[in-house]
């Protein structure tokens, strides 16, 4: 296995999330959520966004990359099964680079 640091590996997940669609979700905790549907995944991003914060509140930068970890594998998740991929959310961002967060909060509320 290649050590990978960058936004890689997260297009490299992405595509090991895509391929277990489908998949025994007896076998494939991924497959498991695609099984239990969209409600599922969604209330499983919401209780790791949750579980980060309070790393970040009260515990260890290990402990907050560690929920970090699972809140970004859980919303990739939704990504595909939202019909969503990586690329479509980095030329996003891109799009955003160089604007204030100010400036693109108020032009979002004009469109």
């Amino acid at each position: 296995m290649t050590k990978s640091t960058d936004g890689a590996v997260l297009d490299a997940l992405f595509a090991t999330i895509e391929s277990r669609r489908g998949a025994d979700p007896d076998t494939s905790y991924t497959a498991g959520l695609f099984a239990k549907g969209r409600g599922k995944i969604c209330r499983k991003v919401g209780e790791e966004a949750v579980e980060t914060v309070v790393a970040a509140l009260a515990e260890t930068p290990d402990r907050v990359a560690g929920e970090s970890a699972d809140l970004l594998y859980h919303l990739l998740v939704l990504w595909a099964d939202a019909g969503v991929t990586p690329d479509r959310v980095w030329r996003e961002l891109e799009k955003r680079r160089g604007t204030s967060g100010i400036d693109e909060k108020r032009n979002r509320k004009a469109s």
